[in-house]
């Protein structure tokens, strides 16, 4: 098992069981003057039974109830930007709040992208049933190196996957419309929790015009790329067209939380959490951090009071989301991060906060009260990145605190000093959607890659019926959680029962499985690792901690499909 953090211990507020009924103030003094424009607040009960009460508390401080989380205590509300704060955590019912987002006017054009979304860095080089039936691989397999690491070509020849079992995506969407993925996609179980925000409360563009009456997208849409890819990469379907994924026969079920933008809220990832856990998912991939933090301390001296607030309250909730689905039995495997840091001794935070935008300050992060969320919460299989040669990826965080397991993320800088240094074909080849490719410039209307779409290795398959689908190479963490993803999948579809009326695991079991069977990795020789010939600065150079058996670059090892589904029962009890 990985080494866990006690996130509990962070908590500067103990938690108090609410009364029923209705909420007593704090105190009698004037509340503070309310002003500013319209925002939308997170305000978490200070027990997951007290909604009631923080919905009157909303209310008396002057807010709008506009959605209710009952599984964690969770409200949105709307009220004005100054005040609310202030009025609504002076009520005993109320463990904290938190900004989320302020409503801002229209675009000046173009999207913002969220810093550190997933790093896109290279150029192309000039060069229903139960009963498994084993798969073949599709066309463009070949160039799919993660799969034949992590041995899904061998293990779909055993188990390539059962339909019953649910994957959840909790992305920026997914194009459930793409050839690759619509075999697959569970349309009727995917959900989208998010709304587009045109742009922030500074007339900075966030996600830019919507596309949809009501700002909301269709569920089978993606107006990103990310989620797509990763959805591909866990379970695209075998079916002799483009990429096949990891577990080709699972259930794909997109469970959105991410904006356009790829900015990951506290209110939508939390509902996600919770809608796997009720909906009887399976395996969530979740490849991001809770916004507006990078890091989301407890009690940082370099923030306000309110932020310090904001980022208790968004600990709390997190936490309490991860563990409801993971009593609802769903397996939870989250990238580790892109920002080349020991997790146990992480650089300082100059990104945070990264919404609404002229928000940012420095500030160090203090390993003991400071998180990344989710994958610092508990009950997470933490996933790192290596490359080609299983070179640790130079961006990948790393760590013994937090890592689980490793798994293929692609590393554009693998292979100094061979012809391979700096190629597209060290990253990740996976599904890329149509209209993104288009708003990309990567595309043209009529369908043809472009010149700047060719330069990045874009590439298009279409079959002899017309079907036409696009693929876009990335690399980071957010490539190799989905690699472990599958496997998870393919766990659950071998070893998982039918109990009552769900089929499903343990999702403590899924975990000692998928860390039981990876093929174990050595650190390095030497142990610390420079990046400096690969044109990275100091900032990158690691120091692998541990052993072949579980060590900081690749935890447990190399995720493995074939010996998870082969000898995985081994591990099925503690």
């Amino acid at each position: 098992m990985k080494r866990p953090r006690l996130l509990a211990a962070v908590l500067a507020v103990p938690l108090i069981g609410a009364g029923s009924g209705v909420a007593v103030p704090a105190a009698s003094a004037q509340p503070a003057a309310l002003s500013g424009p319209t925002t939308e607040f997170t305000v978490l009960a200070r027990d997951a039974q007290g909604v009631a009460a923080v919905q009157q508390a909303v209310r008396q401080a002057g807010g709008t109830v506009v959605g209710t989380n009952t599984a964690v205590g969770l409200v949105t509300a709307t009220a004005p930007a100054s005040g609310f704060t202030e009025r609504i955590s002076a009520n005993r019912s109320v463990f904290g709040a938190a900004k989320a987002k302020s409503i801002g006017s229209a675009p000046r054009g173009g999207k913002k992208v969220k810093p550190d979304a997933v790093e896109k860095e290279g150029r192309a080089s000039a060069g229903a049933s139960a009963k498994k039936q084993p798969v073949g691989t599709d066309p463009l397999d070949d160039q799919l190196w993660g799969l034949k690491s992590v041995r899904s070509d061998l293990a779909r020849t055993v188990q390539p996957g059962d339909k019953r079992v649910k994957v959840g995506v909790i992305d920026t969407g997914v194009d459930g419309s793409h050839p690759d993925i619509a075999p697959n996609f569970d349309k009727a179980d995917s959900r989208n929790f998010t709304k587009d925000i045109v742009a922030d409360v500074n007339g900075t563009v966030v996600d830019g015009p919507c596309e949809y009456r009501g700002c909301v997208d269709p569920v089978d849409h993606d107006d990103n790329g990310h989620g797509t890819h990763v959805a591909a990469t866990i379970g695209a379907a075998a079916n002799g067209f483009g990429v096949s994924g990891v577990a080709p026969n699972v259930s794909l079920v997109n469970i959105r939380a991410g904006q356009d933008s790829g900015f990951f809220f506290l209110q939508p990832t939390v509902d996600a959490l919770t809608y796997a856990g009720d909906a009887g998912i399976d395996v969530v991939n979740m490849s991001f951090y809770v916004d507006p933090w990078l890091y989301t301390c407890s009690a940082n001296a370099a923030d306000s009071p309110a932020e310090q607030a904001e980022q208790r309250t968004i600990i709390e909730a997190t936490k309490r989301a991860l563990d409801y689905a993971h009593r609802k039995g769903v397996s939870m495997v989250v990238a580790l991060g892109n920002q080349h840091d020991d997790l146990a001794a992480p650089h300082d935070d100059v990104t945070s906060p990264d919404y609404p935008s002229n928000a940012t300050h420095p500030r160090p992060v203090d390993n003991a009260s400071c998180l990344s969320l989710p994958v610092e919460g508990p009950h997470t299989i933490g996933v790192g990145a290596f490359g080609p040669s299983q070179a640790k990826a130079d961006y990948s965080n790393y760590g013994t605190e937090q890592i689980s397991v490793s798994a293929p993320g692609g590393y554009f800088r693998d292979g100094f000093g061979t012809p391979w240094f700096r190629t597209v074909e060290n990253e990740i080849l996976s599904a890329y959607p149509k209209n993104v490719g288009v708003a990309e410039g990567n595309i043209d209307a009529a369908g043809n890659l472009t010149p700047a779409g060719i330069a990045l290795g874009v590439q298009k398959a279409t079959a002899a019926d017309g079907r036409v689908g696009y693929y876009q190479w990335l690399q980071g963490t957010s490539m190799a959680a989905p690699h472990a993803t599958g496997v998870a999948a393919l766990i659950v579809s071998q070893y998982g029962k039918r109990t009552g009326g769900d089929f499903g695991m343990d999702p403590d079991a899924v975990q000692r499985v998928i860390e039981g069977t990876a093929s174990p990795i050595a650190c390095p020789v030497p142990r610390t690792v420079d990046y400096l010939d690969e044109g990275r600065d100091a900032s990158f150079t690691a120091t692998c901690a541990g052993d072949a058996s579980f060590n900081g670059f690749y935890g447990h090892g190399g995720v493995d499909a074939y010996s998870a589904v082969t000898h995985g029962a081994a591990y099925l009890r503690k």
